[in-house]
């Protein structure tokens, strides 16, 4: 009687995982000397399209607004991270303009220091994007997300449509990304106020109607 061959068990080829963010690192030494600062949502990392004048207007009208209305905690230009539930990085945004809950603490230094420079998304308690020529990403994908990791309140202000967006009341469905939504919409052309949930100001967004 012949013995069975002995099978060798198959062995899988192991993929190490790159992490978002030296991903995003990557990105960045590739695109030099250009100055970008990447994006990384649903799986995918994404080189925002460089600002033209009539966006870096919008903003800094809405930083106005806000720290005229007594927000001195409104800015830009800071990267925030949302992470899955095992600690694994899920969104890397940063945010047109946003304000903030807190200044961050000692906690949140220690935070960005081991993420590399990104802080975590529960210091947003508003956050605004103004729409560029990817105007796809601030309606659908960020959207989602900030609904998703529970960002109080969403200003979208679309160029394209000539629309200001308010989204508040976030629902979020854990490690799901694509099912995040807001419960509330208030919407407006651009030229007529926009409310916003209190504390907030009423937004004047004349100043953001572009030809």
């Amino acid at each position: 009687m012949s013995a069975e061959p002995i099978m060798e068990p198959i062995m899988e080829p192991v993929v190490p995982q790159v992490d978002p963010i030296d991903m995003l690192i990557a990105f960045e030494k590739a695109a030099a000397p250009m100055p970008i600062r990447a994006e990384y949502l649903e799986e995918t990392g994404i080189v925002p399209p460089q600002p033209d004048e009539d966006h870096s207007d919008v903003i800094a009208q809405l930083f106005l607004q806000f720290n005229s209305a007594g927000f001195p905690l409104a800015g830009f230009g800071m990267g925030f991270r949302a992470a899955h539930k095992d600690g694994r990085t899920q969104a890397l945004l940063v945010p047109d303009f946003y304000v903030r809950r807190r200044k961050a603490t000692e906690l949140d230094d220690a935070y960005a220091k081991t993420n590399k420079g990104w802080y975590p998304i529960d210091m947003l308690a508003l956050v605004g994007e103004v729409t560029s020529t990817n105007h796809e990403m601030d309606t659908g994908p960020k959207l989602r997300i900030y609904a998703n990791a529970g960002v109080p309140v969403y200003v979208l202000i679309h160029r394209k449509r000539q629309e200001a967006h308010c989204y508040y009341d976030p629902e979020s469905t854990g490690d799901d990304l694509t099912a995040g939504r807001y419960r509330v919409e208030v919407k407006t052309k651009l030229g007529r106020a926009l409310s916003l949930p209190a504390p907030y100001p009423t937004l004047d967004t004349a100043p953001f109607v572009t030809n």
